[in-house]
C-alpha cells in the first residue's frame, strides 16, 4: 500500500495558481495581442477554473496589470542586482545593467512583450505602468552617470526611450531571443554622449578657460 501523498501548503498552491494565470495571460497576449486574448483562453492555458481567476483578479485587465507588475519588477531586480555585483567604473556598471535587461528580454520573451509592447496600447493604466517603469530607468541612469556633463537635461530620457524603442522593434520582429546580441551596439549608444564630455566637465573652469586662445593677441 502506497503511503498517502502529503498535501502541499494552501498558500503554496494558491501562489502557484496565481503565477500560472499571470504566465498564461503574458503568453496569450504575446501570441494574439491583449485585445484578442479572452478569459476562457487564459483559464484553459493556466489549467484553473474561471472562479479561481475571479477569486484572485477583478478581470482580464487586473490580471494583465499583475503580469506587468511581475515583469517590470523582475526586470528591475535583475538590473539593480547587476549594478550591485560590480565595483567597476561607471561605464562598466551601465553596460552590466544593460546586459541584465537584455538577458531578461531573451529569457522571458512573453513577459517582455507584455511589458514592452502590449502595455503601450492595452489600456490607459497599462500605458501608465510602462511610463512609470521607464521613468525609473531614467532616474537610475541619471544616478549612474557623471553629474557634470554639460549635456541636455533630457539626455537620459532620450537614451532610455531609444533603447526601449529598439527592443520594442526587436520583440515585434520575433527576435527577443537574440536581444543580448545588441549589447555592444546599445552600450555604445548609451555611453557615447558621455565620452569626452564627462572629462571636460571635470576640468576646473579656470583651467578650461586657459586653453581658449586670446583673440586680442
Amino acid at each position: 500500500m502506497n503511503p498517502k501523498r502529503p498535501e502541499l501548503p494552501r498558500e503554496f498552491v494558491a501562489s502557484h495558481k496565481r503565477r500560472r494565470m499571470i504566465d498564461a495571460i503574458a503568453e496569450l497576449s504575446a501570441e494574439r495581442g491583449y485585445e484578442a486574448t479572452k478569459i476562457a483562453a487564459v483559464v484553459r492555458r493556466a489549467g484553473v477554473a474561471r472562479k479561481t481567476l475571479y477569486d484572485n483578479f477583478d478581470g482580464k485587465e487586473d490580471l494583465f496589470l499583475a503580469a506587468l507588475d511581475a515583469g517590470f519588477g523582475e526586470m528591475r531586480e535583475r538590473v539593480e542586482a547587476a549594478c550591485m555585483e560590480t565595483d567597476a567604473v561607471w561605464q562598466k556598471k551601465v553596460e552590466t545593467a544593460l546586459g541584465a535587461f537584455l538577458e531578461f528580454v531573451a529569457e522571458r520573451p512573453a513577459l517582455a512583450r507584455a511589458c514592452l509592447v502590449e502595455a503601450l496600447s492595452a489600456t490607459p493604466t497599462s500605458a501608465g505602468r510602462y511610463d512609470a517603469a521607464l521613468r525609473g530607468y531614467v532616474e537610475l541612469l541619471q544616478r549612474s552617470t557623471p553629474a557634470e556633463t554639460r549635456l541636455p537635461d533630457t539626455i537620459e530620457e532620450t537614451l532610455v526611450g531609444g533603447v526601449a524603442w529598439i527592443i520594442n522593434q526587436q520583440i515585434r520582429r520575433g527576435a527577443a531571443a537574440e536581444a543580448v546580441e545588441l549589447l555592444p551596439e546599445l552600450s555604445e549608444f548609451i555611453l557615447s554622449p558621455y565620452q569626452g564630455v564627462a572629462e571636460i566637465g571635470s576640468i576646473p573652469q579656470s583651467e578650461s578657460d586657459s586653453t581658449v586662445p586670446d583673440s586680442s593677441t
